[in-house]
């Protein structure tokens, strides 16, 4: 049985729920929620598993805050014996327009601090990354509260669909692959 690692980034705390930087738990959360799967709090996170044709996708929400996510990362796919390329790990990005989708098999930490931390403790950039856009519509100085400030209205109104189509990313990646979820949902 093959299985995969699903991380989505976020910071813990009921202040940080509705933030854009935790769109990573925000997509696991509500995967979980259409598929009925509870997440448990386990050793540097909240974990469940969720099995499709043959595949076991194990939900990472790392408890470490998102500057110490790597610690985490790294963890688990020792514990669950997951191949590096099996790895898909769950951003927020502020280059991106809002909910534009970017899925990438390597790349920078662009600045994010999350990244930056798995890179530093994979001591590798070549791990997959599926990157949500938060857009970049706020003043300048103001990048902290726009990245930690709740979604607005009208974003809050696309959201969902949105999400949808994360919950068919993460399952194409498992079944179809890495190029092809890719070619399927880059742009989209």
């Amino acid at each position: 049985m093959k299985k995969y690692l699903i991380v989505g980034l976020g910071n813990i705390g009921d202040k940080y729920e509705n933030t854009r930087h935790n769109i990573g738990f925000k997509i696991l959360d509500f995967f979980a929620k259409k598929e009925e799967l509870t997440f448990e709090t386990q050793k540097l996170g909240d974990v469940t598993e969720y099995k499709l044709k043959g595949r076991t996708f194990i939900f990472l929400k790392p408890s470490t805050y998102m500057n110490l996510s790597g610690k985490a990362v790294l963890y688990w796919l020792t514990k669950e014996k997951i191949p590096l390329e099996n790895l898909l790990v769950i951003t927020d990005d502020l280059n991106l327009p809002f909910g534009s989708i970017r899925v990438k098999a390597k790349g920078s930490d662009g600045g994010h601090n999350g990244l930056k931390d798995i890179q530093d403790k994979l001591n590798t950039t070549k791990y997959n990354r599926y990157r949500f856009g938060i857009s970049d519509a706020f003043s300048k100085g103001r990048q902290v509260d726009y990245v930690l400030g709740e979604w607005t209205e009208e974003e809050n109104d696309k959201l969902n669909e949105r999400l949808e189509k994360s919950v068919e990313l993460i399952k194409s990646f498992g079944l179809a692959g890495l190029s092809n979820t890719m070619n399927i949902f880059n742009g989209k």
